[in-house]
């Protein structure tokens, strides 16, 4: 099982590439089931749940292309197999993704119930209920979702709480209802609004994404198209988090600063300057960091996919923060971890109470989650001495080759196997 090695207290220094977005590419690869034409996706990242999405597709008797590097070509044709199998469902959440595809166009599907993860239960109810409210004939059999259909129907639809997969998956399925169908308060992330270009460019009539009410008109048959995926937001947050955490300076590019407002703003809070430098650039220097709070809440709000990462940089600041966690009942396994090696974080229910100038210390560590696992890399850059991650396959889900990224701006890091 591989590990990672890192001797911290080194500045990291230089420019750095974001790659693109996980969280994008998994419902745009998805969307390829909805149509028998080619769907050409570039920027994909070079990263363990893009395989897995691959894999599904193939079993399912998809064809998948590599022509060039972070490029796929998938044909969904002939799709002889509607399942996505419990053994792809218990590695990657979002495979689904796939539920709303295959019975919008074939009106069968057959998908392992995720079940519950390290960071919270996360529940499909929604994806069901949606699908439901679409005509959709959705039994529970052998742990499976069957969900079964002659024609979706388009109707209104209305998520209790915010659900970005879910939103996604009733996205690709009113694609192809028929009529109309309604999202009300649906999710405004970036990669919901990235998946509705793809799709309108394939001939769906999505209106209102990035807006808590969506319209999608149902047509008959989508088309191929060529798209590319937008950049990895969370990863940007990460890299500003790293020259946070190791005082360093960076230049980050091919990244998207609109996509990520609320945590450049609260890093700027804390002391960090952040300058964006074009559309898709921007330029970190460090200065004495002061701690600051922070709640997590859906986009725009601060995500909680950066929760963990703050936290570690809150480890380095001047002062106390409060950390507040609305998302995920679980996520703070992380700070277990972070204890071991010389934090001060006390844990209140939903919130974690973080003391500044932590005098962090290596030590062998591991990761519970692909959030926790960049975290604990933070800590290991700023930590005195070596650090020893264990379990680092759950970064390798979301962060393409990030410790040849680290060690190409200074870190002392390698990736080992023992």
């Amino acid at each position: 099982m591989d590990k990672f090695r890192i001797i911290g207290k080194r500045p990291l220094e230089g420019r750095v590439r974001v790659s693109g977005a996980k969280n994008a590419a998994l419902p745009c690869m998805a969307a390829a089931l909805l149509t028998s034409e080619t769907v050409i996706l570039h920027n994909l990242p070079y990263v363990r749940d893009i395989i897995t999405m691959r894999r599904l597709i193939e079993d399912m008797g998809g064809l998948v292309l590599m022509p060039e590097q972070r490029t796929l070509k998938i044909k969904a044709d002939p799709i002889q197999f509607f399942e996505a199998p419990y053994e792809l469902v218990k590695t990657m959440r979002a495979s689904v993704l796939a539920l709303g595809p295959l019975v919008a166009r074939f009106g069968q599907a057959s998908v392992s119930l995720p079940g519950g993860c390290a960071i919270g239960q996360r529940p499909i109810d929604f994806h069901l209920m949606g699908l439901t409210k679409l005509g959709a004939k959705i039994e529970l059999v052998g742990g499976n979702v069957v969900a079964k259909a002659d024609r979706l129907q388009g109707a209104d639809v209305y998520f209790d709480q915010v659900t970005v997969t879910g939103t996604e998956n009733l996205m690709m399925a009113a694609a192809l209802a028929k009529g109309r169908t309604v999202l009300h308060n649906a999710a405004s992330e970036p990669e919901v609004v990235d998946l509705a270009v793809l799709l309108n460019r394939m001939g769906a009539r999505i209106m209102g994404a990035g807006t808590a009410t969506m319209t999608i008109e149902g047509v008959e048959r989508l088309n191929g198209a060529e798209h590319t995926i937008i950049p990895d937001r969370i990863e940007t947050g990460t890299l500003l988090a790293a020259a946070a955490a190791t005082k360093g300076n960076l230049e980050i590019t091919d990244c998207c600063p609109d996509h990520l407002t609320a945590v450049i703003d609260k890093f700027r809070e804390t002391g960090l300057m952040i300058e964006q430098i074009s559309d898709v650039a921007l330029r970190v220097e460090y200065a004495p960091l002061n701690a600051a709070d922070i709640t997590t809440q859906p986009f725009p709000a601060f995500p909680t996919d950066m929760q963990a990462q703050y936290l570690a940089v809150m480890t380095q600041a001047e002062g106390s923060a409060v950390v507040t966690e609305t998302i995920f009942e679980n996520r703070f396994m992380h700070v277990s971890e972070m204890l071991r090696m010389g934090a001060h974080i006390t844990l209140r229910g939903n919130q974690a109470i973080v003391r500044g100038h932590s005098q962090l210390t290596g030590a062998n560590i591991q990761a519970s989650d692909l959030r926790a696992s960049a975290s604990l890399v933070l800590a290991g850059l700023a930590a005195e001495g070596e650090t020893v991650i264990d379990r680092v396959y759950h970064i390798d889900r979301g962060y393409e080759r990030i410790e040849e990224k680290l060690r190409s701006l200074g870190a002392q890091m390698e990736r080992f196997r023992g």
